[in-house]
Order: structure tokens, then sequence, then C-alpha cells
């Protein structure tokens, strides 16, 4: 069954299931997070509090994402929300706003510190308060007999299309403005506790929380999975749908079709949609070039789906047929890439990476490049990737999640359930020429499942694809105008 056939009756099928809106999550039960929990309390250790803010309302027309933080811990998806957790009585508590009747009028129902009895059945959260009552929870362990030490996040929150890197990147800017200068939400939250409580020894809860993400669950690689599917479907319906002249924003819009009708809350990051020399540019995503004949495009996106995400890359020619520089260029970069995937397993990276690089050696050494700047080039390439392949601990690529660049640190070793990507980039100075592909992988007991194995890499494939007729040219064949400013 072709995938856009596929495509449609999944469209299909959500459109039927998304009728009723649950005041809790359904992707997960009260006894995963409850399990969540019981390992903070055991890093916590005999006596410690962990407290975790949760996101505020956001500004203007937008739907409320919760932060990844305070969703890991117990799915509620209230504004405002606290979480205290009391490793010695191994308890929760749960401080949420007041209902606002008003605003609930307009918008829907939202669990509030009246539904306390339901927000414990719900969620499996030992006790339910009004928010006002955190600081006179907090006041009496603070005066109380034995002070406990109060863990809360140093780093940035994460929230929708937010990666920790890029969290802290935007309150390192605002730091950085004379004319603004604030801290940020979390350093104005940590200001308050000590300047209220200045008992308590105050202890970063970030590096807890980011190492029990780094392992996914059987139900969060499920979730990892499905948005790696649609953001396949969104790369082969684009490459069904590429042609000179359309916009890359056209690819945008058709991907966000996709992902948002099959139940994508948003974007896992913006689109990173580039054609020719915009390719050169990693994170490219203005979108505001046509796509031209005899360019290569570049699609990086993936959706944020129930709070999770992928990261998938491809590459194709615009015209649907790779030429002679391109067979070239991209025939050495896949040989290079299958290199580093077909080294993964559990274990330890660098023996990977070192499996890795013989063979990339070897292929250098057979490979008949068009040009001695492409030689160059891929030399560079080679021993780039062996100098990084030495470095402690080893690396082969960044961490998928909650996040697309996603939290953990690991000691080298790759173990079952880590769900990683990795995105080799080649580089050719003296032309521009950036080549990228990117794959999610799933560590297994065995060895590594690579998610995206549906989605072709391969040159003859890829025209393949390109052959089938795309949405878009089906939309242009039935009469409907494209939009144009």
């Amino acid at each position: 069954m072709r995938v856009g056939i596929w495509l449609l009756a999944l469209f299909a099928a959500t459109t039927a299931a998304a009728q009723d809106v649950p005041l809790f999550t359904r992707d997960f039960p009260p006894e995963e997070f409850r399990r969540r929990r019981e390992k903070v309390y055991d890093a916590l250790g005999g006596r410690a509090l962990g407290l975790v803010q949760g996101a505020p309302s956001p500004v203007g027309y937008v739907r409320f994402r919760q932060s990844n933080e305070f969703y890991y811990l117990c799915g509620v998806e209230s504004p405002h929300s606290y979480l205290l957790l009391d490793s010695a009585r191994r308890s929760a508590s749960l401080y949420l706003p007041h209902r606002n009747e008003r605003r609930e009028a307009s918008e829907g129902k939202l669990l509030s510190a009246e539904d306390a009895d339901l927000v414990k059945e719900l969620t499996g959260i030992d006790a339910v308060y009004g928010v006002e009552l955190l600081s006179d929870h907090l006041a009496r362990f603070a005066w109380g007999g034995q002070l406990p030490a109060l863990y809360t996040a140093f780093k940035p929150a994460e929230g929708l299309a937010t990666s920790r890197d890029l969290a802290t990147r935007a309150a390192s800017d605002i730091a950085n403005d004379p004319w603004d200068g604030r801290p940020s939400r979390e350093a104005h939250f940590l200001e308050r506790i000590r300047e209220r409580f200045p008992q308590f020894s105050i202890e970063d809860f970030s590096p807890i929380l980011d190492q029990m993400r780094l392992s996914k669950s059987p139900r969060e690689i499920e979730l990892i999975r499905k948005a790696t599917r649609l953001s396949g479907m969104a790369i082969l319906e684009a490459m069904r749908s590429t042609e000179p002249g359309i916009g890359e924003t056209d690819l945008d819009a058709l991907a966000k079709l996709i992902f948002h009708r099959a139940g994508a809350q948003g974007d896992g990051y913006y689109s990173l949609i580039a054609t020719g020399p915009n390719a050169w540019y990693p994170h490219y995503h203005r979108g505001q070039r046509d796509l031209r004949d005899g360019e290569l495009l570049l699609m990086d996106y993936a959706p944020d789906v129930s709070y999770y995400t992928s990261d998938v890359t491809r590459m194709w020619p615009v015209n649907g047929r790779f030429n002679e520089w391109q067979r070239d260029l991209y025939g050495f970069y896949l040989g290079y890439y299958k290199a580093i995937l077909e080294s993964i397993r559990p274990g330890d990276v660098a023996a990977m990476a070192q499996d890795a690089a013989s063979r990339m050696e070897k292929l250098v050494l057979s490979w008949p490049f068009t040009k001695p700047i492409y030689r160059e080039a891929a030399e560079r390439f080679v021993s780039e990737f062996k100098e990084g392949a030495r470095r402690v601990p080893a690396s082969l690529g960044h961490g998928v999640g909650m996040a697309v660049h996603d939290v953990g640190v690991h000691d080298g070793t790759l173990a079952p359930g880590m769900v990683f990507t990795i995105e080799p980039q080649f580089r050719v100075p003296e032309e521009k020429i950036y080549i990228r592909l990117e794959d999610v992988i799933l560590i297994t007991e065995s060895g590594a499942e690579i998610l995206t194995d549906f989605l072709p890499m391969e040159m003859d494939a890829i025209e393949a694809v390109m052959r089938e007729e795309g949405l878009l040219q089906i939309q242009d064949a039935r009469g409907k105008e494209r939009v144009s400013p």
C-alpha cells in the first residue's frame, strides 16, 4: 500500500476518534507517573524535597502546553501548577490554581484545586491543594526539626518546540540585553525560594530528572515511534510533491497538514526545509526560497506527539534525478553514513566508532571522486570523525525524546531503551555544498532498531518515490489555486 493512501486512512480514523477532550492524558496510566516519582524518591535519598514549577499561561491565542519536566512526573496540564515531592514520606503533593469559572465557560474545563478528589483519582497524586498553600507547607519543612534539602531545577524548562540548548540561549539573550536583563523564570523562582526560606539548602534537580529521561519506557517509545512515522510520511509526501518552482514554504505546509491531521499537538521544532545554498546553514528555517532545477533539497522536520518528538532528515534532487556531482558526493556520504549505522549496538560507543572509522577509511580510498576538492573534503570528513571518536565519552549523536535534543548525559555506553539520532555533516566549502541525513535509532537488548528504516535513502529508491504523484500536484489538478501574496 502506498504511504499516501495509508495516510488517508489514518486521517479518517483520527477524525472519527477525536470527539472528546479528556481531563487527563490517555498516553500514560497513573502507575507510570507513580513509578517515575518513586525513582525520584530513591535518587533524593531519605530526607529531601523535590519542587517542580509547571509552565505559565501562554501569551496570546496559543494552546497551553505543559513543560516537559512537570508533565514527565505527573501528566497534569494546568498552567501555574507546582509539584512537591517528599522523599521521606515518599509522597507527592500537587498545587493547582483555583477555578476560573468565566474562563471555563469560554474555553472548557481545566483541572483546578476544587477538583482535588478527581485529580487524585485521575493521576494517583497523594494530595492536592490550592497554589497559595505551597508557601505555608514549605514553611513547615523549613522550621521543622530536621531540615531537608530542597531540589528544584536550575536549568530552563522545555516547552513546545524547545530543547534545553535553545531555552538556555533565549535566557542568555535576555540577560545580555542592556534594555531587558531579566533573569530566567527558573532563576526568579530560585530567588523567591531563597528570599522566603533561607534555611533550605537548595540543590539542582535538573541532573536527576535528566538522567531519568535517558532511558525510555515502552509507552514513551511508542510515542516516539509515532512521531517518527509522521515525520517520515511528511518527507515522503514532500519527495512526491517536489518540483522546480514550488516554495520551501509549500513543503512546510504539506508536512503540517500531515502532522495535525494525525493528532500532533504542534511542532517538535521548526521545519528545516532548505534548497540549494540555504542547506549550507544547518538550522536554516526561513522558508523564503523557491526550489530550482539542479539543486538538492534538505528536509528535517518532526511533530510533537503527546509531548514526544523525533528527528529525521533526508535530501533529494529538486528535479527528481541525481546528477553527476550529486551522485558522487551523496553516494560517498551514504557509504560513510551506513558505516555508522551498521556499527551501532548495545555497549561501548568508542568501539563502535572505531569499527565505523575503519570502514570509512577503506571507502574514501576506493571512491572515484570527480574533483580533487571532493576527495579533500571527504578525507577531512573521515579524519574529523576519527578525532571525535577519541573523545571521552565517545558519542555518535544526540538523544531524542520529549525534546529533539533530549537531555541526559550518557557515560559512553549505549543501553537498551536509549533513543538517539546520528547526523554527520559533510561539507565542501569551495562550492558551499552541505549533505546531511538523520535516522532515529532505538537500542534494544539484542542490537539496534532503526525506527526510520521505512524511509528511503538510496538514490534509486528516492527517484522512484519522486516519480509518484504528490499531494500538491493532486491539489493543483483539482483546480484549487495556490495562495499567493
